[in-house]
């Protein structure tokens, strides 16, 4: 492994974070998934949230995961059946969050809902 200065190194590592910009449409699934997992069993639902907020923090730093259909990419959570959907943003370095999907939703209402130009 090469040696990189401690300047540089805070550099490169400044210039690769990205915002994390959340959707109307993406907040509210990831509240309803909230409160339903809370439904569930108690706690659930912020083991949930604790989940998507890692899943943004590992967006925010590389956000170039694989692209499932036009510009939209999709990151799945580790513990929970869930995908989020998301777009890069080069120019203003910002992800933006398009939806924290269940992937036992019938795919239709995705193509339906990224129809809708969020």
């Amino acid at each position: 492994m090469y040696w990189i200065g401690k300047k540089l190194k805070k550099k490169l590592k400044k210039n690769m974070v990205f915002k994390i910009v959340n959707t109307h449409k993406a907040k509210i699934d990831t509240f309803e998934a909230i409160e339903w997992y809370n439904t569930q069993t108690t706690g659930l639902g912020k083991r949930f949230y604790l989940e998507v907020k890692k899943q943004f923090k590992i967006l925010s730093k590389n956000p170039y995961f694989q692209i499932r259909y036009e510009d939209v990419r999709c990151l799945p959570l580790e513990k929970f059946p869930y995908m989020v959907h998301f777009i890069i943003d080069e120019e203003h370095k910002r992800v933006v969050i398009l939806g924290v999907i269940s992937t036992s939703r019938n795919p239709k209402e995705w193509e339906e809902r990224a129809d809708s130009n969020f």
